[in-house]
């Protein structure tokens, strides 16, 4: 990478031009990050409860993770085409692609799934019975005890599937909808590679922004857990 390439990209963003309107900067990281926290909580909606549900009974292991392997194996990008076959173009107001959300929100569901059985069913025996001596009910075990001490490792899969959607949203300009993947896909289209470059940094820079704000809550979390 030269010099001279690295000066076209900071002046593509010192470029005032690029940041306001319909079509900048700020408009377009608004519309990514809608996508993306719509996909997200969509995600935990489906997932949440019935990996929670699976997790404090201790069955359906096995469903819940080769569910989430056999979701992780499938490409993104075939889901976002079936997607786009079956509904067409269609958007939603804020949201934005209704096919680019579908194929999110299947990639967020994964670890999701897997994370919160985990992290309910392996909650020790031995605090479970010390629940149930003290005559709580099963309602009351689960959210009172389990869910508390679960709550660490469930944030860390709705961690990694925010930061997973994040860096995927840019899919979303494949269809002609928003977001900083517009940046990437209009700038191949005219070669203007700067503008590629910014828009490939400014996904990469939220993704670590969210990778960071979920570390943060996870650190707090853990130190709530113990004490």
């Amino acid at each position: 990478m030269n010099v001279g390439f690295l000066s076209d990209v900071v002046a593509w963003f010192t470029d005032g031009a690029h940041w306001w309107g319909d079509f900048g900067i700020l408009a377009r990281l608004r519309e990514h990050v809608l996508l993306s926290l719509a996909a997200i909580a969509a995600a935990v909606v489906i997932a949440f409860p019935p990996a929670f549900w699976l997790g404090h009974v201790r069955r359906g292991g096995a469903l819940a993770v080769n569910l989430g392997n056999v979701a992780r194996a499938v490409p993104s990008l075939a889901v976002l085409l079936i997607a786009v076959q079956t509904l067409g173009l269609e958007e939603w107001p804020l949201v934005g692609s209704v096919p680019a959300l579908i194929t999110l929100v299947a990639l967020a569901i994964a670890p999701i799934l897997t994370n919160t059985y985990v992290g309910v069913s392996e909650v020790p025996d031995g605090i479970r019975e010390s629940a149930v001596a003290m005559g709580m009910t099963g309602t009351q075990r689960a959210f009172r005890i389990e869910l508390p001490l679960a709550l660490p490792v469930a944030v860390g899969g709705l961690r990694t599937a925010s930061v997973q959607v994040v860096a995927t949203a840019t899919i979303a300009a494949l269809v002609g909808a928003g977001g900083l993947g517009r940046f990437i896909i209009d700038g191949i289209a005219v070669r203007d590679f700067p503008q590629v470059f910014g828009g490939a940094l400014l996904v990469a820079a939220l993704a670590l922004t969210t990778e960071a704000a979920f570390a943060l809550a996870m650190r707090r979390l853990y130190r709530g857990a113990h004490g």
